[in-house]
């Protein structure tokens, strides 16, 4: 199961009191002050954690607690300072913090990457700390700080090398399932893939591709219809597109016209996405015929789209996996070039 969002509520321990105390021994029955410190609350800490890829755990626990600092004691005893309190997270997770005002996002975590997402408090000063030789017997100390407390939403941005845009249908999860080892869920109705689904296409033991087939785009996505905004936002961090043509759609639409409106999707969303490199994968052929059958409809899809030499578009079938290692050796020297890297 793939979890994108939670909200959680953090604490920071508090910093513990320090003490008022005096000396009392046998032959010094008014002795100085000797109140301690009290210690430091933890901090909560986000770390961006290569090893964790959902926000599941936040679901099922929705406050994060660190431990306070213990008072300050007599005889000059600082209370302990308690240990900070680290939540593994995703890498690519935003963290927006509840203000009067709005949401701040105050951290867009990377991969172990350290983030304080709440400050323990300080510990309070002892009477011992107050001593002067004008103010011999102070009979002050200090609380100690609160530690900071948070309302947090969370947020993840899937983070994948290549991620699969198309519409619904377009072929994207058997694709995915072809290439990789996931098992998404496929079915012949639209939007089958309601979450995010990663899978990793090894080339060879020295070249891995991670792949994800994110939920399918409708006319409107870039205004939130459908899964749009769903949609968009995880494939913002990818590196590479795969754009997922269906050949032979069941509704009887025109490739080219399909294609176009799915551009005019990415394009409206946002102009940084919509230049983001492209291959074509021209999807589902075996259901076209002869391999001249095949050519053919390539040819006249790359006239109506009016491709150059150097767009790339590959027809595939994941059902016989034709095509499928030469689109992955294209998508991987995509990757490699200088502007991917």
């Amino acid at each position: 199961m793939f979890i994108d969002s939670a909200t959680i509520q953090v604490k920071a321990g508090d910093g513990g009191d320090g003490r008022v105390s005096f000396r009392r021994l046998k032959y010094e029955p008014k002795g100085g002050p000797d109140g301690g410190e009290g210690g430091d609350g933890g901090s909560v800490i986000a770390v961006g954690d290569p090893n964790t890829n959902t926000l599941l755990d936040f679901r099922h626990k929705r406050l994060w607690k660190a431990q306070s600092g213990e008072h300050g004691r007599g005889k000059q005893q600082y209370g302990a300072s308690q240990n900070d309190l680290t939540i593994n997270m995703p890498p690519g997770t935003l963290i927006y913090e509840a203000r009067p005002e709005g949401e701040v996002l105050i951290a867009d975590l990377k991969e172990n990457e350290r983030v304080v997402i709440a400050k323990g408090g300080r510990g309070g000063r002892g009477n011992e700390a107050f001593k002067s030789p004008t103010h011999q017997a102070p009979r002050e100390a200090e609380p100690g700080v609160p530690g900071e407390e948070k309302t947090l939403r969370l947020e993840l941005k899937l983070i994948a090398d290549v991620g699969l845009v198309g519409l619904p249908n377009a072929g994207k999860s058997t694709l995915l399932a072809a290439t990789t080892r996931a098992t998404p869920k496929i079915a012949d109705y639209p939007f089958t893939t309601l979450a995010p689904q990663l899978g990793i296409a090894e080339l060879d033991p020295e070249r891995r591709i991670i792949l994800a087939d994110l939920p399918g785009l409708i006319e409107g996505a870039a205004e939130g219809a459908g899964l749009g905004h769903d949609f968009l936002k995880h494939i913002e961090r990818t590196r590479v597109i795969i754009h997922v043509l269906d050949s032979k759609p069941a509704d009887g639409s025109d490739p080219a016209e399909n294609y176009r409106m799915i551009r005019k999707e990415l394009e409206e969303y946002s102009v940084l996405l919509a230049e983001k490199p492209e291959i074509i994968a021209f999807s589902k052929t075996d259901l076209l015929g002869s391999e001249a059958e095949v050519q053919q409809a390539v040819k006249s899809l790359r006239r109506s789209l009016r491709l150059g030499p150097r767009d790339e578009l590959f027809p595939i079938s994941s059902a016989s996996h034709a095509g499928l290692r030469d689109l992955l050796e294209a998508t991987w020297r995509m990757l490699r070039t200088p502007a991917n890297v």
